[in-house]
């Protein structure tokens, strides 16, 4: 670790290879050049078939959490893909409660890392975040100054919020836990010890490259095992690259979502930025929230998540332009 770094970055690989070097090497190159020092860099050599190593070193990863002498201010998933839920039955839930609760630490990812986030707080209470990830959003090509700005400004304070324009015009406020990710991984968890029984709560959901109809599917299950009709509001995000079929005839995600409204039984928005799209909110899973729409504006605030007292939001610009280094 860097002495005089303002922010201790360490990776986590929990899930898929990282296919694209240099978009994980511009990750770590903005992430050293906005003042932050990055440690376990050593997960980006690590291949086994289509996952990030084994599955030993791939839970070692969050297991270490437990038992590192000083705790890192951030624990970055690298990327998301598939092999997370591989890892449930043997993460240290106990240790893991022990150690982080209340502790001031980051622990951020989405897409596969829904299924962590899920066991974390079904088993151990523990807050995690749906936000960015090193190699496809802080190595991106063009680095997406919402994702960037919105990150920092949430860790680095006890309250945030996150504003959309949702296109349904109107007046709501509720409020619920908020939590959510990706679709597929919650609806993988369903009846199992690690899917959360939260009530009342505030769900989101994106998804990337399944048809319309089995995201219609898919939401169904949540409907139909009661999930839903369980909470005060569906906010659904991005759905990337979910494309009708010639054989759909004419159905597409509007006419999903379109059924999905007329059967929760409860308010449904659009239009949050959250997912594999470039620009992303930085979201705390399981933590107390306000959902409120005026017009066809949305906003969420939302408080009670882990937080970096001394960490400040650090310019873009140095961040964008810096340069890829060795590891």
């Amino acid at each position: 670790m860097q002495a005089s770094s303002f922010c201790d970055v360490r990776l986590i690989a929990p899930s898929g290879y990282p296919h694209d070097r240099d978009a994980m090497m511009r990750g770590v190159a903005r992430l050293r050049a906005a003042g932050c020092s990055v440690d376990g860099v050593n997960v980006l050599e690590r291949t086994e078939q289509r996952y990030a190593g084994s599955d030993a070193q791939r839970v070692a990863d969050i297991n270490a959490l437990a038992t590192l002498d000083a705790l890192p201010d951030i624990a970055l998933s690298i990327r998301g893909g598939y092999g997370a839920t591989r890892l449930l039955e043997h993460l240290h839930y106990d240790a893991l409660r022990e150690r982080l609760a209340g502790q001031p630490m980051v622990l951020v990812g989405h897409s596969d890392f829904t299924a962590l986030q899920m066991a974390l707080y079904a088993r151990s209470g523990l807050v995690s975040f749906g936000g960015p990830m090193l190699g496809p959003d802080f190595g991106a090509k063009e680095l997406s100054p919402l994702t960037w700005r919105h990150f920092w400004r949430t860790i680095s304070a006890p309250q945030g919020n996150a504003s959309w324009d949702c296109g349904e015009a109107g007046e709501l406020s509720v409020e619920g836990p908020l939590w959510g990710g990706n679709l597929a991984m919650l609806c993988s968890l369903l009846q199992t010890p690690y899917f959360p029984r939260i009530d009342g709560g505030i769900l989101f959901v994106e998804d990337v490259g399944e048809p319309p109809f089995r995201i219609e599917r898919l939401l169904y299950q949540l409907h139909l095992s009661g999930v839903l009709g369980r909470q005060r509001a569906l906010i659904l995000a991005d759905f990337t690259q979910c494309r009708p079929a010639a054989y759909d005839n004419g159905y597409d995600l509007a006419d999903g979502f379109s059924q999905i409204r007329r059967v929760a039984g409860i308010p449904v928005l659009s239009g949050m930025p959250f997912g594999h799209d470039p620009d992303k909110f930085t979201l705390p899973f399981g933590v107390p929230a306000r959902l409120r729409v005026v017009g066809q504006r949305a906003s969420l605030d939302f408080h009670g998540y882990p937080h970096l007292r001394h960490a400040h939001e650090p310019p873009m610009g140095t961040a964008q332009a810096a340069s890829v280094p060795n590891p």
